[in-house]
This record gives C-alpha cells, sequence and structure tokens, in this order.
C-alpha cells in the first residue's frame, strides 16, 4: 500500500519553441499516512536539478538519485516526515517530437513552418513533463503557470484566470484550478491558436490554428449537442468550466479526453464543406462523442488501477455509438457498431494469443494494436450484452448511482457489478466476471434431434485450442414454423451443454438473435443452415441475423471447419440482399479470402465478388445522389476499389473517368473520392504518382491529405510502389507515415512483395511512432508473409531479442499468419 499521495501539484513551466526545451518548477504538496523517510516520483527524460523540502518557513536542500530504467526518482528527505508536507523541484525538460509527453508539432502558414508544443500523456507520459506520482489512482489538483511569448496563446485544462506581462515580451498565464484528476489527464499548450466560444454555450470552444478557423464549426456545435446528451443522460453537470476541442497537427492516436482540454487529429475535429465526405463527417461525431463521454468515465470517476483501463474505454466507445444515434438516427450507427467494434473484437479474440478484457495483476498496461481490440471493441461489444441483460433503463439509473458514488474518486469493476445489480436486481457480477476475467469467446454449437435443440459451448479459436473454458452466456434464438410464425426464447448457458424442447412444429432456428451476444454460433448439420439460409434469401430475418450468420460461417472457414466452396454456396442466399450491415461484412470477407487464397479458388472469389459488386452498384449508382442515406454512401466508396480490383470492367471505367476529370482540376463527390484515387493509381503509371504526390503537397484537409496517400500503395507496377513508399518514408509526416504501407500490404498485385519490403527498409520503420510502427507490423505481416512465412518465423525469433516491447503485436500478427497459411493451403 502506497502512504504517501500528492494533494496538489503547483507547476509552471516556460517552453521555448526556437531551442525545443522548456523549465519547469513544480511545488508538491504530499500527505503521508505514515512517517517516511523517502519520496519516490516518476520521471523520464527529465534534468532535475535541486529538491527542497519546504518545512514552516525554512528551506532544506533534499539529495536524490534518478534511475533512468525503473523511470522514478528518489527523493531522500533531510528527516523523517509524516502527515502534509511539501517538495520543490527545479528541473528542465525538451519539448520532443516524440507525440508524447510535451511535445511540438508543427504547421505552415503563409508558406512558413511554426510549431506549437501540446502534451499527450496517457498512458504514463506525463512523468516526461514534471516529476510526479504517474498512476492514475494517485489523483491530485493542479495549479498551471505558463510563461509564454506574449503573441501566443497558452492552454491547459481550466481557462486563464490571469495573465500578467513580463519583462523581454513574456507573460505568464495562470489557470484555474482543476478538480483532483489523473495525471494522465492534465494537458497544457501553447501556440497561435484560435479560440471560438459556441454561441448558445460558451463552455464549448473550438481551438484551430492560423488558416483552419472556418473548419471548426462542425464540431463545436456536435461538441455542445453530445456534452447536453452527457449531463442528462447521466443526471450529473460537466465538472469544469470550459471545453476545448483542440485540433492538433501531428497526433499519433485519434483523439484524447484531457479533461476540458480535449485534443484531436485535425481530420477528426475539423470539417471542409465539400472536401469531408459523409464517413468523415460521422468519424468526427463519433470521436467527438466517445472523448466527452470520458469527461464522466474516466475523467470524474477514474479506474483504480490499470487493469480496470477498459471501464474508461469501453464505455466511451460504447456510448458514443449512442450520442451519435440519438442525433442522427438515419446514419444506421448500431450497423457501424457491429462492424466496427464487435467484428474486429471477434477476429482479435479468437486467437489463442489473446488476452482478457481486465488485465490482471495491475502492471502498466499499453494500449497499442494487440490490446486496444480487446481493451476498447470486445469491452464495449460486453456492455451491449449487459444492456440487453438489464436493460436500457436499469443501466442508465444503475451508471448514474455508480458516477454519483464514485465521482471525483476512483473505482473498480467490481463497484460498477454491484452499483447495477443493486438499480436491476440482476446478478450482474458472475456474469461479468465469466466475461472480462478471462481471455477468449465461446462458439456455441447447435445440434436438433426431432423436437430437442442441444446447444453446447467451448472456447472459439481458430487454431486448435484444448481449453475447457465456460461463460455465463445470456443465449437468444428465434424458431420458425412452416407458415413462417417465429417466437424467441432466451436461456444463460452456464454449463458446457444444455437442451432446449422447442416442440414439434418448427423448421428452422436462428440462434443469436439479432446478434445480441458476443459469441459465435456453428450449426452442426448442413440441413439447419440451409433451412435458415431458406429465411435468409426471403428476407424474414433482420440485417443483423443475416449479417452473423455468414459472418459466423467465414469464420469457420478461417477455422477449418468449413471451406471457401461452402462460403460461397450459402452466399447464394443473399443474392437479393440489399442491407448495408450483410452487404459491407461479405465485401471485407470476401477481399479477405481473395488475398489469402490462391490457384483456382482464388479465381473462384474474384468471378464471385466481381459479380456481387457490380449487382449492388447498379442498384445504388455509381454517383452519389442528393439525400441518400450515409449507409449507402460508405457502402459504394468501400466496395468500389474492390471491384476494380475483381476486373470489373463498369467500375474501372467510372473511376477512371472520375479520375481524369480530377487530374483536369474538376471536383468529385467526396464520397467516392478516396476509391476512385486508388483506382486511379491502380490504373497509372509514373504520371500518376507525381500528379497524386503533388495533390497531396496541395492539400489544405487533412482529410483529403489522408485519402491521397492511401492511393499511394494502390499502383499495379511494383517498381511504381517501391518509389511511392520511399516518398511516404521521406516526406510524408510520421503521423500518417504508415498509411501507404499497410495499404500496399492489402493491394493484391504489392501483397507478395512487401515482406521483402519491410526487411530491407526496418530500420526507417523503427523511427515510427511506436503505436504506428505495430500497425505496419500487423498490416504486412498476416498476408505478406505468406510469401515465406518460415522466413518470417525466423526474422522475429531473432528480431524480438532487439525489440522485445514489441512482442505482443508480433505474436499477434503471426499467429494470423499461420491462419492464413492453413487457409491457403487447405483442400
Amino acid at each position: 500500500m502506497n502512504v504517501i499521495h500528492p494533494i496538489r501539484y503547483s507547476l509552471r513551466l516556460e517552453p521555448d519553441l526556437v531551442h525545443f526545451r522548456f523549465s519547469g518548477q513544480v511545488d508538491i504538496e504530499f500527505q503521508s499516512l505514515q512517517p517516511v523517510e523517502q519520496v519516490v516520483l516518476n520521471v523520464l527524460e527529465l534534468a532535475v536539478w535541486s529538491c527542497k523540502l519546504q518545512i514552516d518557513d525554512k528551506t532544506i536542500p533534499c539529495t536524490f538519485q534518478i534511475n533512468p530504467e525503473k523511470e522514478e526518482l528518489k527523493i531522500d528527505l533531510p528527516e523523517t516526515m509524516s502527515g502534509t508536507f511539501f517538495l520543490t523541484i527545479d528541473y528542465q525538460g525538451w519539448i520532443n517530437d516524440k507525440m508524447a509527453g510535451f511535445y511540438r508539432s508543427t504547421f505552415e502558414t503563409n508558406g512558413q513552418k511554426r510549431y506549437i508544443a501540446v502534451t499527450q500523456f496517457q498512458e504514463s507520459d506525463a512523468r516526461r513533463a514534471f516529476p510526479c506520482m504517474d498512476h492514475p489512482s494517485q489523483k491530485a489538483v493542479f495549479d498551471i503557470k505558463m510563461i509564454v511569448d506574449d503573441d501566443l496563446v497558452a492552454l491547459s485544462n481550466g481557462p486563464a484566470v490571469e495573465e500578467k506581462p513580463l519583462t523581454g515580451g513574456k507573460k505568464q498565464v495562470r489557470f484555474q484550478t482543476t478538480p483532483p484528476m489523473s495525471t494522465y489527464l492534465l494537458f497544457f499548450g501553447v501556440g497561435e491558436f484560435h479560440l471560438k466560444e459556441h454561441e448558445t454555450d460558451s463552455r464549448v470552444r473550438s481551438v484551430t490554428l492560423p488558416g483552419r478557423i472556418p473548419y471548426g464549426g462542425f464540431g463545436l456545435e456536435f461538441g455542445r449537442k453530445a456534452l447536453e446528451f452527457c449531463e442528462t443522460y447521466y443526471q450529473i453537470p460537466y465538472a469544469l468550466s470550459k471545453m476545448d476541442l483542440i485540433a492538433v497537427p501531428d497526433f499519433a492516436f485519434g483523439a484524447m479526453e484531457n479533461w476540458g482540454a480535449i485534443t484531436f487529429r485535425e481530420n477528426l475535429i475539423l470539417h471542409y464543406p465539400e472536401v469531408t465526405s459523409k464517413s468523415g463527417e460521422m468519424s468526427i461525431c463519433n470521436v467527438i462523442a466517445h472523448e466527452i463521454a470520458h469527461q464522466w468515465f474516466g475523467n470524474l470517476v477514474t479506474p483504480s488501477d490499470w487493469k480496470y483501463l477498459w471501464l474508461n474505454e469501453s464505455f466511451a466507445t460504447y456510448f458514443a455509438y449512442g450520442v451519435v444515434d440519438h442525433y442522427h438516427p438515419k446514419w444506421q450507427v448500431w450497423d457501424q457498431f457491429l462492424l466496427g467494434q464487435t467484428a474486429p473484437a471477434m477476429g482479435r479474440d479468437g486467437l489463442n494469443d489473446t488476452c482478457a478484457i481486465e488485465i490482471p495483476g495491475g502492471e502498466h498496461v499499453v494500449i497499442n494494436t494487440s490490446t486496444a481490440p480487446i481493451i476498447y471493441s470486445k469491452g464495449s461489444s460486453i456492455l451491449r450484452v449487459v444492456q440487453g441483460y438489464i436493460g436500457k433503463d436499469d443501466l442508465r439509473k444503475g451508471l448514474q448511482h455508480y458516477l454519483k458514488t464514485f465521482e471525483y474518486a476512483n473505482a473498480a469493476s467490481h463497484d460498477l457489478w454491484e452499483a447495477l445489480e443493486k438499480i436491476s436486481g440482476k446478478p450482474v457480477t458472475p456474469l461479468m466476471k465469466s466475461w472480462i476475467e478471462q481471455p477468449g469467446h465461446p462458439l456455441v454449437q447447435a445440434q436438433r434431434n426431432g423436437r430437442d435443440l442441444t446447444l453446447t459451448q467451448k472456447r472459439f479459436t481458430y487454431l486448435e485450442n484444448t481449453s475447457n473454458q465456460t461463460w455465463q452466456i445470456p443465449v437468444t434464438l428465434t424458431v420458425y414454423d412452416e407458415t413462417g410464425d417465429s417466437r424467441t426464447i432466451s436461456i444463460l448457458l452456464k454449463e458446457t451443454s444444455t437442451r432446449i424442447d422447442l416442440g414439434a412444429a418448427w423448421v428452422a432456428y436462428k440462434v443469436n438473435t439479432d446478434q445480441t451476444g458476443f459469441y459465435r454460433v456453428a450449426y452442426r448439420t448442413p440441413e439447419d443452415l440451409a433451412a435458415i439460409g431458406v429465411r435468409v434469401a426471403g428476407k424474414n430475418l433482420s440485417p443483423e441475423d443475416r449479417w452473423g450468420l455468414q459472418n459466423d460461417l467465414f469464420a469457420q472457414v478461417q477455422c477449418g471447419a468449413a471451406s471457401i466452396d461452402d462460403y460461397l454456396e450459402f452466399l447464394n442466399n443473399y443474392l437479393d440482399e440489399d442491407a448495408y450491415l450483410p452487404l459491407s461484412s461479405m465485401a471485407d470477407n470476401l477481399f479477405q479470402a481473395y488475398l489469402v487464397f490462391d490457384g483456382p479458388r482464388k479465381e473462384a472469389i474474384r468471378s464471385f465478388g466481381r459479380s456481387m459488386l457490380e449487382k449492388i452498384l447498379s442498384a445504388i449508382g455509381y454517383l452519389p445522389v442528393t439525400d441518400e442515406t450515409l449507409t449507402t454512401s460508405l457502402l459504394r466508396d468501400h466496395i468500389l476499389w474492390h471491384a476494380v480490383v475483381y476486373g470489373s470492367s463498369p467500375a474501372a471505367v467510372f473511376a477512371a473517368d472520375q479520375f481524369e476529370a480530377l487530374r483536369q482540376g474538376k471536383a468529385i463527390h467526396p464520397d467516392i473520392l478516396k476509391s476512385v484515387l486508388m483506382a486511379g493509381a491502380l490504373a497509372g503509371g509514373r504520371d500518376t504518382l507525381e500528379w497524386l504526390i503533388r495533390r497531396f503537397e496541395s492539400c489544405d484537409s487533412e482529410h483529403e491529405r489522408i485519402q491521397v496517400i492511401a492511393a499511394l500503395g494502390c499502383f499495379r507496377d511494383l517498381g511504381l510502389i517501391h518509389k511511392a513508399l520511399a516518398y511516404s518514408l521521406e516526406k510524408v509526416p510520421g503521423r500518417n507515415r504508415f498509411i501507404p504501407m499497410t495499404v500496399a500490404a492489402a493491394n493484391p498485385y504489392a501483397t507478395g512483395d512487401m515482406w521483402q519490403w519491410f526487411t530491407d527498409h526496418v530500420d526507417s520503420l523503427e523511427t515510427l511512432h511506436p503505436l504506428l510502427y505495430e500497425r505496419v507490423i500487423a498490416g504486412i505481416v498476416p498476408v505478406s508473409g505468406l510469401s515465406n512465412p518460415e522466413d518470417v518465423n525466423t526474422f522475429f525469433s531473432q528480431y524480438l531479442d532487439q525489440k522485445p516491447h514489441l512482442e505482443a503485436v508480433v505474436r499477434m500478427s503471426l499467429e494470423r499468419l499461420e491462419i492464413n497459411h492453413r487457409m491457403r493451403s487447405s483442400s
């Protein structure tokens, strides 16, 4: 038990944007429950000049030692202390270019390169900016002062309450004291920021840089709406007096929920009329809602240990969709949830090498390419299960009780389960323990025998696993009779197997009604699958059910229990499909299979996919039209590129015409821009590459820049791919450098070459931000590694000796490679 706790940090910083360093002084007020002789703080890449103990009116120097490996500053107190005491530490740090800690970001104005400095502290990088107890349980209040050039704007969590002019063209800005909060939520920044308050809620402010000011209005308005929704839903007022939405050019993550000073990638907060697509608008709204939900889940109530980090991220992920759905019900965002959260979570969690939602122990948790699908996506999908189990109203009341009980404090998972149990009267704790404390998820196998249906559960994995795990599974199933009537049955499957008497008059059944559960389903007999397939063809099932059936069958292909021919045969039930959710999923599954398989099976997939996508594009139209649904826009842009890759002549001609219009300086609809650029690159030569580079370098919008550099990975000619990737490594900003590489890894004309390219350029790739380098590994290895799986395994067995911090993403990627290799090798 830690007997020392910080109560208040008084932090004074003076950043230097010319030499990229800063000087700092922090006064820390401690409360010690027992007599202590030493204080241990976290520091990283800081030069500490002095440590002093303040006793009454006396200042006594302290000896200290820094352990760089443990990232610790040990301060020896000159005498034993207990109760309240104060330490003052003078130090210096560097405004780095690592997109972590206190770092610099660049932008251009009037053709000149300029700098801002901002912070990114989650999970444990506050220690790069000031000595502190850098753990979520160590909440304290913060008094921040910054000395900056008098023509710049300084920002922090609270509003500026005093600006005092100093000599030498400087000023001191003092900010409102924060509520008690964890170090990872602290923010400070300085630059040529422009602040714009919302007209009806002055608490909400858009913060942009020169040249971006007109584009913050869309995010500002939705930020106000999201804040209003959360205050109403949680029945707890927002705790701070302002909430800034800050656009940052260089940012490794999507956004960060700093209390009262939320930071975003520019493409996730700035909206450019006639440039930002409908997909871009949805992403902006979703990310804003996610970060504002955090102001309660994570900021007001913070996890008591890193193992409970999922409480923050799962809830923010889940409730973001609810916020967006409230204001945009026609967007069908819960379809996006199933495609963007549940499906990737099941794909990640189906590996043998997965992890539990709740990380055991209390060790430092890194959100990375390996853990994020579990902490964010699986966690939020399990919350959907909880809502189905206790009901929407009890979930809302339970969350209100939880937040009110633990506001300004820390909480653990069991605190939330107890709150939900108190309101709902249902045994939430045993249910949730089975889902969050063990890795993986179940496969429910269904077998009928006359009147009886037997359901059996075991852990689902793509590769062999002998685990005897069980879950408490809220199972729903719908039974259909010959007349088409149906009834739905709900049970809680606790044991390995159970038998249900369904009566005599039923002819088909669907397990996991509306896909509300987080489990796979396998129908043990072809007759059962065929019977429910008839209901798919007649659209007698919901779009969620039609999605789930084919998606679970594709998972059976991946784990070797079904063949790709079985999957293609079942898709014949979807020939008249018109719903976005199953169509988008089928397109993804077919393209994934197309990348993995070779020979006649690859050709069969290409032929089926081309026919299916041409039919869809013919039905919805190649050109976007006014007032079409968001999902229609998403589907078209999603499948147009795939259709071109499959060799569709109508799609290729349309894309070529649109690309030529672009090259002639004409505007095309933003909802097809990405796929047109990618198709243009596929059909293009050196002049196309040069044009794309010019387009990238002249773009004002980050949204469009990302679409342009994605096209750099889409050339058919390997020589052009290599030139495009060389340009990316040299010229594309670090935040986006990974994009052309991951796109090229999914380009069937480049896939076979990308593993060799990776090994040839590994030294350059290691300079990427760690999270972004992980994305490159995860993007290239599973499919491109099929060119030489043995070489891939040999390479990483040696490489991990030098880079052990990459072990999680490498293990994940190698297992996916093994799955793909087995698929390709199967008969």
